[in-house]
């Protein structure tokens, strides 16, 4: 047993022994070793994990270094700073199962948009960061500017505007630790969310022009530069939490140098974990298995490659807390 690891790591090592237990605490072991041996990992966030508070741990793993770029949905990018500002706001629901369509049709009624258990009050968090996102696209158009959807949430979180507004502890956003590193984050589809959906009601109203956001293909090409510059040595690693685009998008960004650009000596993907409760079968993309990735030309033989099969609302703030020692 590591010596110098508190009690979660400590208790994760003597009881996570079999099964999905164990393939946890080989992940995040298997994780711990590529940085130590020089490498670095992109993680990718599908789900609603940040209005599950993934924030608590994947903030401070920010702070730590033991992530070097983030991809992650639009719901992701904004639902953290949502927490953030409107936090004592939210309502949970605990019997959310037993909930009749006419129960929730009275939480839209009264402004509450339902994830599983937790419900987000759409005045309190998503009114109050409207204001502020319009300002800076506003400002950006007027002097010819555009920047990626991540870029403009860095300038409203870093301006200090929505301070007056904090909830929760900052230090347990995700989305503040990553905007005082300029962490690089990659969003493909920012415009299924909800400020991808004022954006978009703002473009058809005539207040801003569609090309002052930077697009998705903007974002391929933004992360084949950072893959670029990054996966020498003992390359990047690739942490996915579910499934969906988060995962897709960027995984494909290997496969596409050396098979689209022709670029020789591309590396693969150097590590690989998923978490997932898909089913592996039936051409689920989310629950294939990682040796299905090397048919693909996204990891290699002896990639190192971990499936834990669970939720990952559980999962990954204990790989999290084993990876920084707690």
């Amino acid at each position: 047993m590591s010596t110098q690891k508190g009690p979660i790591s400590q208790f994760l090592e003597k009881n996570y022994l079999h099964f999905n237990a164990a393939a946890l605490v080989d992940a995040a072991k298997g994780y711990e070793t590529h940085l130590l041996e020089g490498g670095k990992m992109l993680i990718s966030l599908g789900g609603a994990m940040s209005t599950a508070e993934l924030g608590i741990s994947l903030a401070e793993m920010i702070r730590q270094d033991k992530v070097h770029i983030i991809s992650c949905t639009g719901a992701n990018l904004e639902e953290d700073v949502m927490n953030l500002v409107a936090h004592s706001h939210y309502k949970r629901v605990p019997n959310y199962r037993d909930l009749t369509p006419e129960q929730e049709r009275e939480l839209l009624d009264q402004h509450y948009n339902r994830v599983t258990d937790t419900c987000i009050p759409e005045e309190e968090a998503f009114r109050r960061l409207q204001k502020h996102l319009e300002d800076v696209w506003h400002a950006a158009e007027e002097k010819g500017e555009r920047y990626l959807p991540h870029e403009f949430l860095y300038q409203v979180v870093n301006s200090g505007v929505l301070e007056q507004y904090y909830e929760i502890d900052p230090k347990n956003s995700w989305i503040v630790a990553a905007a005082e590193k300029n962490l690089p984050i990659v969003c493909p589809g920012w415009e299924d969310s909800t400020t991808g959906n004022i954006f978009a009601a703002n473009v058809i109203k005539g207040n801003l022009k569609a090309s002052t956001v930077k697009s998705g293909i903007e974002y391929m090409i933004y992360l084949t530069e950072w893959y670029r510059a990054n996966s020498s040595g003992k390359g990047v690693g690739f942490f996915q939490i579910a499934g969906g685009i988060s995962g897709d998008f960027p995984i494909c960004v290997v496969p596409m140098m050396y098979q689209d650009l022709e670029w020789e000596d591309v590396p693969f993907w150097s590590y690989f974990c998923q978490i997932s409760d898909s089913t592996t079968s039936y051409g689920s993309y989310s629950g294939a298995v990682p040796n299905e990735k090397i048919t693909w030309g996204k990891l290699d033989i002896d990639t190192p490659k971990f499936v834990v099969e669970s939720d990952a609302t559980i999962v990954a703030p204990l790989i999290f807390s084993y990876i920084l020692g707690h």
